[in-house]
């Protein structure tokens, strides 16, 4: 009964105080007065956020919009090229295009990234808001994904570098260090080769230590030719000096020749045979199908001149040591002798002698 009526006096509403209208007038006035001294400070601060964010937004897609028209421009060149006689060689639309793209991502991302987070810290300011405590966890944080990352990271920048630097491209053959074949992609990252069986290699750009690139500059094809020894050697240049002037002036070889075939003299005098060997600067990539046609031009040539071809050179005869007619003859051997104890112990033992049959009873 003590703590039902005590409970019911303890749940019964208390009479509040109203309030009056001085109370209301005051706080009224109060917020007023609040707003009317910092409404010229918001505004103000945001006018320079919008003023801010447009000018990072205008900012940002004039630049992007410039390096959208350097990359097309770039890539109508390399389309106006192609067609011609170095078309082909000297600017590879496939190369240029993904070359381009390649970098106009990357100025585009740098650009984006720059204006972007040059903005965002000019806001930050113009609220009041400290800077350092967030740029030193920036700070830690670069400093984390570097060494989580430092892979990806140095995949990235080396594929910027090789990029920039043009040290390969599509089309061209090169040999990585850890691949080799035909450059079929370039990536900022991961670079993609062909092998010679039609295999695909996906090779880190990080990895690559050095590049031996087969198709820039110029390559040159080699081809030995082995006649007989008592053949006319001013005769057999002057076949060969003709063909190569026949060459230069076929399609296509005239533009995959870049200098005149020349006979560069004797590689080898052997007793029945010498080697001649001939040279030409061909376009890069093409001195395999050069030296394929040359032989065959160099091969028809000499058989209707009359001066025939040798194989290859004989071997050195090198003195072959006489059989040693006893190596074949084992050891002799202690079971040869019938009467040595190992014979003995080696010999089948006799059967025992037949018993003899009983005589019979009378």
């Amino acid at each position: 009964m003590f703590w039902s009526a005590a409970l019911a006096a303890d749940s019964t509403p208390r009479p509040t105080s109203p309030t009056t209208l001085d109370d209301a007038h005051r706080s009224a006035t109060n917020a007023a007065g609040w707003v009317e001294e910092n409404w010229s400070t918001w505004l103000s601060v945001g006018l320079r956020i919008a003023l801010i964010l447009v000018i990072a937004f205008v900012l940002r897609s004039v630049l992007r919009r410039g390096i959208t028209k350097l990359i097309e421009r770039m890539n109508r060149t390399a389309q106006a090229v192609n067609g011609t006689a170095l078309g082909g060689l000297l600017v590879n639309v496939e190369r240029r295009r993904q070359r381009s793209a390649a970098i106009g991502s990357v100025l585009r991302s740098v650009a984006s990234f720059a204006i972007m987070g040059t903005a965002g810290l000019m806001i930050l300011s113009a609220l009041q808001i400290n800077l350092a405590p967030l740029l030193a966890s920036a700070g830690v944080a670069g400093v984390a994904i570097g060494f989580g990352a430092r892979n990806l990271v140095t995949d990235f920048l080396s594929g910027v570098f090789m990029i920039l630097e043009d040290q390969y491209g599509v089309g061209d053959s090169i040999d990585a260090g850890v691949a080799s074949g035909e450059v079929i992609e370039v990536g900022l990252r991961v670079t993609k080769l062909r092998g010679d069986n039609g295999e695909i290699w996906y090779v880190r750009n990080g990895e690559v230590k050095r590049i031996g690139n087969l198709s820039q500059g110029w390559a040159t094809a080699g081809v030995d030719v082995q006649i007989r020894a008592d053949e006319d050697l001013d005769r057999v240049r002057e076949v060969i000096n003709q063909v190569g002037v026949d060459m230069g002036k076929d399609e296509p070889w005239n533009e995959r020749l870049w200098e005149p075939i020349e006979v560069l003299g004797l590689a080898a005098v052997y007793l029945d045979s010498m080697v001649v060997q001939v040279s030409a600067r061909t376009m890069p990539g093409k001195a395999l199908g050069v030296e394929r046609e040359l032989r065959w031009r160099i091969k028809k040539a000499l058989d209707e001149a009359g001066i025939q071809l040798v194989g290859h050179p004989p071997e050195a005869n090198l003195a072959t040591e006489v059989a040693d007619g006893s190596a074949g003859v084992n050891a002799p051997s202690a079971l040869a002798n019938p009467d040595s104890p190992q014979s003995a112990a080696a010999s089948p033992l006799s059967p025992p002698p037949a018993a003899s049959p009983p005589a019979p009873t009378k």
